[in-house]
């Protein structure tokens, strides 16, 4: 997914939004709100920029949130506490966006490629009714793009020294990201056009109050340990 309109991210053909009726949101619950879920590459971080934008909403990068608790990086939480530590500090940054939304106020989160597969996390979402939208595309797009991306910016990704580890946990987390409200396919799409298509899709049954649009702290997308 590239970030600059009119570049395409693959050669696939745009295939849209996909509706489960049973997972969007009742009336009267938590509706201020849109989560971005999605696999490592999926571009989260890039769409719910330019989502935030076309909504005048905030946008929230939750592994930022993670960082700024913690005062390190995801990856030496990682290393240094080991993955149940930062699941723990995962789920109690998602309770805490939560109870912020539930004060007031719009946001548009994504959270990192692991979260949604959590039961937990998963769990609180529901129980907030709040609307989820899963970033879709095939393994090899996401393989290509992750590997690109850290060979330019020499990120850190553990994952991206072995393609069988990386598809095992693709694998394992597809059938999680599947139970999203939304599922919205992003090869060969610009990320304007996959922002545009989740407004339309869900903006009118959003409560948006229209704030004046925050200064989105730019996060340079160096991806998650996983």
């Amino acid at each position: 997914m590239k970030k600059r309109s009119g570049q395409p991210v693959g050669a696939r053909k745009r295939t849209g939004v996909r509706r489960k009726r049973s997972s969007l949101p009742a009336a009267g619950v938590l509706d201020s709100a849109v989560f971005l879920v999605g696999f490592m590459g999926a571009g989260k971080t890039s769409v719910g920029r330019s989502l935030g934008e076309q909504l005048n909403c905030e946008f929230e990068d939750l592994d930022d949130r993670i960082e700024r608790r913690e005062g390190r990086t995801v990856a030496e939480i990682f290393r240094d506490s080991g993955e149940p530590a930062f699941r723990r500090t995962e789920r109690a940054a998602l309770q805490e966006v939560l109870e912020e939304l539930r004060g007031g106020g719009t946001r548009i989160v994504a959270l990192g490629g692991g979260a949604f597969a959590q039961k937990d996390n998963a769990a609180l979402l529901l129980a907030a009714g709040v609307p989820t939208v899963f970033l879709d595309a095939p393994l090899e797009h996401l393989w290509r793009r992750c590997s690109q991306q850290s060979n330019r910016t020499g990120a850190e990704r553990p994952l991206l020294k072995s393609r069988e580890q990386f598809g095992k946990l693709y694998d394992a987390r597809h059938r999680s990201y599947l139970k999203a409200g939304l599922r919205v396919q992003t090869e060969n799409r610009t990320v304007e056009a996959v922002a545009a298509e989740i407004a339309q899709t869900l903006a009118p049954g959003l409560k948006l109050k229209k704030p004046k649009l925050k200064k989105i702290v730019t996060r340079i997308e160096e991806g998650e340990v996983e």
